[in-house]
């Protein structure tokens, strides 16, 4: 089973968030990246149990620039077998989305799995766009996925139950909890991720549909006001006359 696995850089979830150029750019000045969780805890891993069962390799390409080595090679010392990494800035999920079907359009891959989304943008929108410009069927949100010959089988929840759906490879599926354990990188894998090949191929000229005019923090929190456990009419009254549903 040939299956490609894309991931994206995302900033740790305890760095501190700022913005540069009159709010229009995000400050990257000391903030630790990471894979994003959702490509590398669940598309990822997922990949690798299925290599396992049936053999088979796992690709994994990303849309960035030189900074994003060090995740890709954290990657690979997970268990991937080789990266490609499309040299440009993803500057939004069309521009991301188009570079990485260009890359697959030729290369037969059987699966090809993402994140449901990434912890920076919560877009969810690539996973997507990605399987129409292929014209593959598409399962977005999966947490569980089987395959048996050129048979897969995918669940995912719904508000009332579970969906269970059935298709045939290849597909583009995006993944969300559940469809795997966290794996940590042995000294082996991380050894090993230094010879893996890393291939770096120029991106087409693309002109992004998007332009951010401005980021902006969320509103701060209010202050946290403390009640007595013995004095419930106070409780009620500001449940009632104060609290907010968000």
């Amino acid at each position: 089973m040939k299956i490609l696995v894309c991931i994206s850089k995302a900033p740790d979830t305890t760095a501190k968030i700022s913005f540069t150029e009159n709010d229009t750019r995000f400050n990257e000045d000391k903030v630790q990246f990471i894979v994003n969780p959702y490509d590398e805890w669940y598309a990822l891993v997922r990949a690798l149990e299925l290599k396992e069962q049936h053999g088979g390799t796992v690709t994994i390409v990303t849309v960035g620039e030189p900074d994003v080595d060090p995740i890709i090679r954290k990657a690979l010392a997970i268990g991937a077998d080789e990266a490609v990494r499309i040299n440009a800035a993803p500057v939004d999920s069309y521009f991301t989305a188009k570079q990485l079907a260009i890359y697959a359009k030729d290369k037969n891959f059987d699966l090809i799995l993402t994140g449901k989304e990434t912890i920076n943008y919560n877009g969810s929108q690539v996973g997507g766009m990605l399987a129409e410009l292929l014209e593959l069927p598409y399962v977005s949100v999966a947490r569980k996925l089987d395959v048996n010959g050129t048979e897969a089988t995918i669940e995912r929840d719904l508000p009332a139950g579970t969906e269970v759906i059935e298709g045939s490879l290849p597909l583009v599926v995006t993944c969300a909890k559940g469809m795997a354990e966290q794996r940590i990188p042995n000294m082996r894998g991380i050894m090993a991720a230094r010879t893996k090949p890393l291939t770096v191929v120029e991106a087409a000229d693309l002109k992004p549909l998007t332009t951010i005019i401005k980021y902006s923090l969320p509103p701060s929190k209010g202050a946290v006001k403390l009640i007595d456990p013995e004095n419930m009419d106070e409780l009620v009254s500001l449940l009632h006359n104060e609290a907010k549903v968000i």
